[in-house]
């Protein structure tokens, strides 16, 4: 089954030593997505990049830092992620949160269980 709508996305950068309420930030938002009935949140963590700081953050293997760049990618109805935004604003101490429309093309199996 194939179903087309438009949504929300929203692209959450920060950086992988950025912490909610002593646990990494990254699991505090996929927690608050699920809590809140999202329909789903994926976590990229980047192998290098920079932000406002003009620092570079980066992913090394034998790097004792771990300090790579996050991303977390969140979608659903625009009446959802505006659930999200006010947590975000108390869990973001620093980083940058990208917003835009997008067309969702959801695949399902059909209700039969046909594999």
């Amino acid at each position: 089954m194939k179903e087309q709508f438009q949504a929300r996305m929203l692209r959450i950068h920060f950086t992988e030593a950025d912490k909610w309420q002593g646990e990494p930030l990254y699991k505090a938002i996929v927690a608050k997505c699920m809590e809140l009935g999202l329909a789903g949140a994926t976590v990229y963590r980047g192998v290098e990049g920079f932000g406002a700081s003009a620092r570079i953050y980066h992913s090394r293997s034998l790097s004792i830092s771990k300090n790579a760049p996050i991303m977390v990618s969140v979608i659903d109805t625009e009446e959802q992620i505006q659930t999200l935004i006010p947590h975000l604003d108390q869990m973001i101490a620093g980083g940058l949160v990208a917003s835009s429309t997008v067309e969702v093309i959801r695949y399902s199996r059909a209700a039969t269980g046909s594999q």
